[in-house]
């Protein structure tokens, strides 16, 4: 698959079949990392892989998903809960702002695991407060984001813009991603 495809694939997946993630694969994801431009090459960025039933299930509460459905549609059920989480912590010792780092550590974990099959969810309504006791972090690291990874068992499409880009249900419970044309966002200068 080409890389455009491959971006285009790369959705947001909030049900998962429950199937393990291999090793290989996971140590892959987390490698792309090292390979992810890094602003000043500072690399203010580490990660805590949590892979065990025991781990994912501590977690799982402490997530907020789908803002834009309810609860009841938007969170997955305990059939459908993501099997990686992967949180995306910033040492601010190193950079007192690693946003754009770790969109792009986030990308890149991203492909590499669509690459996979693997869909993902990137979580920004956690319970910071209690993961960063959870995770042990000191006072120099915060938590950007949490990143939930699993094969999905839904699909995700792309459809034009119209108005409104909530995104949305089909009658299949495929989720349905508004996005503006590129006339609608590129200006020639």
């Amino acid at each position: 698959m080409n890389t455009l495809d491959l971006i285009k694939k790369c959705r947001t997946y909030r049900r998962f079949a429950q199937k393990p993630i291999s090793d290989e694969i996971i140590d892959e994801i987390i490698e792309s990392t090292r390979y992810t431009a890094s602003a000043r090459n500072a690399q203010p960025l580490q990660f805590i892989v949590a892979k065990s039933k025991s781990s994912v299930d501590k977690i799982f509460p402490l997530t907020k998903w789908a803002g834009a459905l309810p609860p009841a549609l938007g969170t997955p059920k305990d059939d459908e809960r993501p099997v990686l989480f992967i949180a995306v912590i910033e040492n601010t010792d190193i950079s007192a702002n690693a946003d754009t780092d770790a969109g792009l550590a986030i990308q890149s974990m991203s492909l590499v695991a669509m690459d996979h099959g693997i869909g993902r969810c990137i979580l920004g309504a956690i319970d910071r407060a209690k993961l960063s006791s959870m995770f042990a972090l000191s006072e120099t690291q915060k938590i950007h984001s949490l990143v939930a990874f699993g094969y999905p068992s839904h699909e995700s499409f792309i459809e034009d813009f119209s108005g409104s880009a909530a995104y949305h249900l089909d009658d299949k419970k495929n989720y349905i991603v508004p996005k503006r044309k590129i006339s609608d966002v590129v200006k020639t200068f």
